[in-house]
């Protein structure tokens, strides 16, 4: 008798374990850790972004900056100067270990340490006055898309109106007539008030036109409608829920107005509009350097170099929030 082609006898064989893989836990991403993710992937970006802490850690801390690196900004150094030229002793614009950036012509105050304490007054102008922008702007804004009707035709008017305004001619004719002390403040201090004050209100209409729109645009979503429907008031609603989808575009632009704000600030002390003498500013220090800027180029060029870094630093580092906090914008 042949043998069977197969065992029916044998026990069929154990099925292969499969090892036991565990799933992968679906981890859920705020808005902004996304944004961080991307603005992590912009390299340029946070390049700017390093430069701009490290421009507002040496504004903090400048005495003790130049306490280890510089002389005090005020103290003249004449023996760092030619008698008969007037200029400073030495190459670069006398740049040595002791002088990092140079000494300035006829006084030989250190130009490192007068770099340095203009950081202070540029940034604290520029982000006192972005805040100012940003508040007036947004609030109105805000109220203009939202409420529209008569309160859009107001707001919007006056915004046409303060844009057409000559912001440079005003500051430069307000200064003139500011007292030296004014609530409490003497010299610089109300100049750096009354400079605060005016950039900040002349450049408010610029973010109320971008929030304006912003809210126009979603004033009619369905979560508005949603919230309208169950009754939510106009106050809440706005707060509640126009304000949180306002913030991103409200942050970029501040990012982006600050670096205007240093260039109108620089510009305004140029053209003697700024803080008094012998206060430190980079656009005070460029406005010296031009009657003798053939016999010591260096002494235009240290603070002229330093405005641009820091405005580029700052567009950079803008133009990489917008990116990640908008991608399709971009």
């Amino acid at each position: 008798m042949t043998a069977p082609l197969h065992d029916t006898s044998a026990e069929p064989a154990a099925p292969v374990a499969v090892a036991d893989v565990p799933a992968k836990a679906i981890e859920g991403r705020s808005p902004g850790r996304i944004a961080w993710m991307r603005l992590k992937r912009d390299k340029v970006a946070l390049t700017g972004g390093v430069v701009v802490i490290l421009l507002i850690l040496v504004a903090v801390f400048a005495p003790q900056i130049v306490s280890l690196l510089g002389h005090p900004p005020n103290e003249f150094h004449e023996d760092m100067i030619d008698p008969d030229l007037g200029t400073p002793i030495g190459s670069w614009g006398g740049i040595s270990s002791d002088f990092l950036l140079g000494v300035e012509p006829t006084n030989g105050r250190d130009v490192f340490s007068r770099i340095v304490y203009g950081a202070r007054i540029s940034l604290v102008v520029a982000f006192l006055a972005a805040f100012v922008s940003v508040a007036i702007g947004s609030l109105l804004g805000a109220l203009a898309g939202f409420l529209g009707g008569w309160v859009d035709g107001v707001i919007s008017r006056l915004m046409d109106l303060l844009l057409a305004f000559p912001q440079l001619l005003f500051t430069i004719a307000l200064v003139s007539v500011v007292p030296n002390s004014l609530w409490g403040f003497e010299g610089s201090g109300v100049r750096m008030g009354v400079l605060i004050v005016v950039i900040g209100f002349f450049g408010w209409p610029y973010i109320g036109r971008i929030v304006r729109g912003q809210t126009i645009s979603l004033r009619e979503r369905e979560y508005v409608e949603a919230a309208r429907s169950l009754g939510a008031g106009r106050g809440y609603i706005l707060i509640k829920e126009l304000l949180p989808n306002l913030v991103a575009p409200i942050l970029v632009y501040a990012t982006l107005i600050i670096p205007t704000n240093i260039l109108t600030e620089a510009a305004l002390s140029f053209l003697g509009a700024g803080v008094k003498p012998p206060t430190a500013s980079w656009g005070k220090m460029l406005s010296d350097a031009v009657p003798i800027y053939q016999d010591d180029p260096m002494y235009m060029v240290v603070p002229g170099m330093t405005i641009f870094i820091t405005v580029l630093a700052f567009n950079l580092f803008g133009d990489g929030l917008r990116d990640a906090l908008d991608p399709k914008g971009s």
